[in-house]
């Protein structure tokens, strides 16, 4: 299992903010995306997800180029339904995957918030849910946009846990950040410098 990103290129408006990137992560690997803000790591990671169209280049994973139901991704907002309970959130993706929905809450601490509304969850507590539903996913490529903003570090060791089963297990990880994230090892990707 191998992510193989070749020459992809991509613009946001009429700025080209990808300009022939290439990268292989193999399985169990990790790679964080690094740069400045405007630099491109979250129009890479949106275009990895297949939210953002390339306007060159080829993606595939495990030598597919069509992936989707193989891919978790993690940006910016917790996409969580406010008015579903954490348990329910987690319902939902486990009847896609089939894996239990308790493993999630365990894995981050959320059993005691297990029947709480999310829209009454704190931010952290809400993104603390939004990484369980990665537990919960089954899916082998990662891609996470500042996975660990306004979690606190108790919960960021509790990530690096999961991160290390996920990657024992042939995951890959594909990572944007600006704060340190439990992942040793991981190859990295300085993006261009923004416009001024």
């Amino acid at each position: 299992m191998r992510l193989t990103v070749s020459s992809v290129s991509a613009f946001r408006g009429d700025r080209l903010v990808l300009d022939r990137v290439s990268f292989s992560v193999p399985a169990g690997g990790a790679l964080l995306l690094l740069g400045p803000n405007g630099a491109g790591k979250s129009t890479l990671l949106r275009a990895l997800a297949g939210l953002k169209r390339l306007d060159a280049g080829e993606v595939r994973f495990d030598g597919a180029a069509e992936f989707a139901g193989r891919a978790a991704y993690l940006g910016h907002q917790d996409a969580i339904k406010p008015g579903l309970t954490a348990a329910e959130n987690l319902a939902f993706i486990a009847r896609i995957s089939g894996r239990p929905a308790e493993a999630g809450l365990l894995a981050l601490d959320l059993g005691k918030l297990a029947d709480l509304p999310a829209r009454m969850l704190s931010a952290g507590q809400k993104r603390r849910l939004a990484l369980a539903r990665l537990v919960v996913s089954g899916a082998p490529l990662w891609l996470l946009d500042e996975p660990t903003l306004g979690v606190d570090a108790a919960s960021v060791r509790a990530f690096g846990q999961i991160l290390a089963a996920h990657r024992a297990e042939g995951g890959v990880v594909v990572a944007a950040t600006h704060l340190p994230l439990p992942l040793p090892d991981a190859a990295e990707l300085r993006l261009g410098e923004a416009a001024p």
